[in-house]
């Protein structure tokens, strides 16, 4: 099997993924592995090798970036036709090729997003709002008065950390709508959540700290936490959202990620009692607490839950927060709430970071807030989410009964559909991203938990679309006999 043409130094210099990356590329380049040879599935060479199948997947990711290896919906890898080799690389001596990432930069490049790999525009995407519900005329007159009333200051680089009345009217909406305890100047306003995390993870924490991290957990904190040189380490997700008991054999946190209102990508609310020990194990290591809440505006059923920052000493918790799902991506206005003591030195990285956002637009939004339509707007959005998410939550119980497992969605604009844990999650997306569709595998967010299912938006899904795209998920489990065909 391919496995023993690999040997992996466990506790060597360079990651795991890119070791198995260089064997194979070099397998392949000694002609060990022959164009157009089939490799081993992801879960196969895994298994081979000991290692978890995202480890697997980062190799193979970063193989078929460079052309040595190609993926097709449905297929196992395959090693690409390498009839003029030195066009990807592989017959090019080493002195003569050109600089390469560090290993930091081949471990960024290896955690691959979850939009990455899809459709653009597909399907069922996940984290993307309804942009047929979005408020063109209202936000273009917000727009057109902000570019007209903006003055002095607003116009140079006054207003780096974010324009003040966005600000004020920021911290009276999270005071009011999220019970923060929180004044104007602890917000600061970046470009997106993304840039948030990055922010803080290289000015919060040194190379070689310890990051807990939900598995699965969102993946774009598991890349601001590499690019920082920080060791991350998987805290399991039940019923109840995170557990930080679990983490008792786990070294001292200097930073915690969660998504305690609604939990990415399982759409699960953690518990008080877990919310009151995450704080507890927090302020016993020292740690500070990552909240990040990213769409708690789309609450379907049930009370809010109170937020974190809330709950914990002033010094604890980071709140982080976005108009990103609420209005659209391409906005790029998102925020953090930051403790006292950290604001002004926040401001001074945020500042040589250049981690800022447009004031022109900020301006509208804070003018648009004030005047109502956000909250309008987050009413109407509101009820058209939870028509949709109810709608494919029906469509595929009526094509697959109890042959998946999944729940109503609580809020938020995805659902996630769990399989058994041997189900090759990666193949099934692959062979719906083929039709159009643009779902994730489940089993891309995990670090160690052994899940499989798919991550599938709604929000942006008309009623044609849920139909047909539980239709094609039961087609695609049949193909792949996950479930027994009609």
């Amino acid at each position: 099997m391919l496995g023993g043409l690999l040997e992996l130094e466990r506790d060597g210099t360079l990651p795991l993924p890119e070791q198995i990356y260089r064997g194979l590329r070099a397998a392949i380049s000694a002609g060990r592995v022959a164009s157009g040879d089939r490799l081993p599935s992801s879960r196969a060479l895994a298994a081979s090798l000991d290692v978890s199948r995202n480890t697997v997947n980062a190799a193979y990711e970063l193989l078929a970036a460079e052309g040595v290896v190609t993926v097709r919906s449905g297929a196992a890898p395959r090693v690409a036709a390498l009839d003029a080799p030195e066009r990807v690389g592989l017959s090019v001596p080493a002195e003569q090729e050109g600089p390469g990432l560090s290993r930091r930069g081949l471990e960024i490049a290896a955690t691959r997003r979850a939009s990455e790999g899809r459709r653009v525009e597909g399907r069922l995407q996940p984290g993307v709002p309804a942009l047929d519900c979005y408020p063109v005329d209202g936000w273009a007159r917000t727009l057109r008065r902000a570019a007209r009333t903006l003055r002095g200051g607003a116009l140079y680089y006054e207003e780096l950390a974010g324009y003040a009345p966005l600000r004020r009217t920021l911290a009276a909406y999270l005071s009011r709508e999220r019970g923060l305890r929180v004044r104007a100047e602890q917000i600061l306003v970046t470009p997106s959540t993304q840039a948030s995390l990055y922010l803080l993870a290289n000015a919060l924490a040194d190379p070689g700290e310890v990051a807990w991290l939900e598995d699965p957990g969102y993946l774009g904190a598991r890349a601001a936490f590499t690019a920082a040189g920080l060791a991350i380490r998987a805290m399991p997700v039940d019923e109840q959202g995170a557990d930080p008991g679990a983490m008792a054999a786990a070294p001292r946190p200097r930073l915690i990620y969660v998504t305690p209102s609604h939990q990415y990508p399982l759409g699960l609310r953690m518990s008080l009692p877990r919310r009151l020990r995450l704080l507890e194990v927090a302020r016993s290591a020292g740690a500070v607490v990552l909240e990040d809440d990213y769409d708690s505006e789309f609450l379907f059923t049930g009370r809010p839950i109170a937020a974190l920052q809330g709950l914990s000493s002033a010094s604890q918790t980071v709140y982080l927060g976005t108009f990103a799902k609420s209005m659209m991506p391409s906005l790029r206005v998102a925020y953090v709430v930051v403790p006292p003591q950290l604001v002004a030195p926040l401001r001074s990285v945020q500042h040589n970071t250049g981690a800022f956002a447009n004031v022109a637009t900020q301006a509208a939004l804070a003018d648009f807030i004030e005047r109502g339509h956000y909250r309008a707007h987050l009413k109407r959005i509101r009820a058209v989410y939870q028509q949709r998410g109810d709608a494919l939550v029906g469509a595929l119980r009526a094509e697959l009964g109890n042959a998946i497992s999944v729940s109503l969605p609580a809020g938020g604009i995805q659902l996630s559909l769990r399989f058994a844990p041997e189900v090759d999650d990666a193949a099934i997306a692959a062979d719906l991203n083929g039709q159009g569709y643009a779902v994730s595998p489940l089993s891309r967010y995990t670090l160690e938990a052994p899940l499989s299912g798919l991550v599938v938006g709604f929000a942006a899904a008309t009623l044609e679309d849920v139909r047909g795209g539980a239709a094609a998920i039961a087609a695609a489990l049949r193909r792949a006999g996950v479930v027994d065909k009609a």
